[in-house]
């Protein structure tokens, strides 16, 4: 009797269990689909507006589609928009402040997890995660107020005259900056997470420590460390406001001169949005397209290049 009245017990709590998880995945699904939801409605609504122009009935004059896309003259005044030259300029400044800020970040990482004492690491990670969470238009006026100048004075020594310090290498300089704390806070979640047994071993075979971190830990973490510079490019792609302070808005391109101005494609439909209607306003939703796209492509990229080089045997 007592065993059976323990069976039942028993069965009544895993029939409870088995209720409350199935509620828990519902809310959990319920989330995400919510989430996706709000992500497809912000897509078609960008998608509608951006393709509006090129179409032939669009009330304020067609726009050729190759023109735009292929394009080396933004003039409002004079209609013509092409954004070839903008999404070369974008990617310029964007990979360049990758190629700055990931081996810094990446070393960083290493340094907080595996070389530092604890409470100075402990201190460091705070830093990071306070750098993390400054606000995009504190560091543009830290960019106009200091990089700016410094890269004026830079170009100054080399024989080049700026346009008050804003240009290419302002940007890059800002989005290595901005981009730094993203790589590094995942990088270090990425060097926690390795197994210490591959460490020891490597260790034990007769590797020095410097050895272990560099060819045992960091290749263990790839992985993950090419996730945070996904985010970090993503953030580099996507940043108007504190990039708009330090660009100089261009009209033609693309800039390869690093003491030029320049002009990505988010400051580009920053610059429009006090419009309302008519050409010039829907012809920044075409350039999020196009923006989206560039995104994408490059996280393809970075996916396929941690694939080849994230697995450890």
């Amino acid at each position: 009797m007592k065993t059976y009245v323990r069976g039942y017990i028993s069965s009544e709590k895993n029939a409870k269990k088995l209720k409350k998880d199935m509620r828990m995945r519902f809310l959990f699904m319920l989330a995400a689909l919510l989430s996706s939801s709000a992500i497809a409605v912000i897509i078609i609504f960008i998608s509608l507006k951006g393709i509006s122009p090129f179409m032939p009935d669009y009330q304020y004059g067609q726009v050729n589609f190759l023109d735009f896309l292929f394009g080396t003259l933004w003039r409002k005044d004079q209609g013509v928009y092409g954004v070839g030259f903008i999404i070369i300029n974008t990617l310029v400044s964007s990979f360049g402040a990758l190629l700055i800020s990931f081996p810094l970040s990446v070393l960083s990482a290493l340094f907080i997890v595996k070389i530092a004492p604890k409470k100075v690491s402990a201190v460091m990670t705070t830093v990071v995660e306070l750098l993390a969470s400054i606000p995009s238009v504190v560091y543009g006026v830290f960019a106009s107020g200091t990089i700016t100048v410094l890269v004026s004075k830079l170009a100054a020594s080399f024989g080049y005259v700026t346009a008050g310090g804003s240009s290419l290498l302002a940007v890059i300089l800002l989005l290595a900056i901005m981009i730094y704390p993203t790589i590094t806070s995942l990088s270090i979640t990425a060097i926690r997470s390795v197994d210490p047994d591959i460490e020891l071993g490597s260790l034990a075979l007769g590797a020095t420590k410097t050895q272990t971190n560099f060819k045992v830990v960091l290749t263990s973490a790839k992985s993950g460390i090419f996730a945070g510079a996904i985010l970090g490019i993503g953030r580099a792609f996507g940043e108007a406001t504190a990039v708009a302070m330090v660009a100089g808005n261009k009209m033609f391109g693309p800039t390869v001169n690093l003491f030029d101005t320049t002009r990505t494609l988010t400051t580009t439909m920053l610059s429009g949005l006090k419009e309302t209607s008519g050409l010039d306003y829907d012809i920044r939703f075409s350039a999020g397209l196009v923006l989206m796209a560039v995104i994408l492509l490059s996280n393809l990229l970075l996916n396929l290049v941690k694939k080849k080089v994230g697995n450890v045997k």
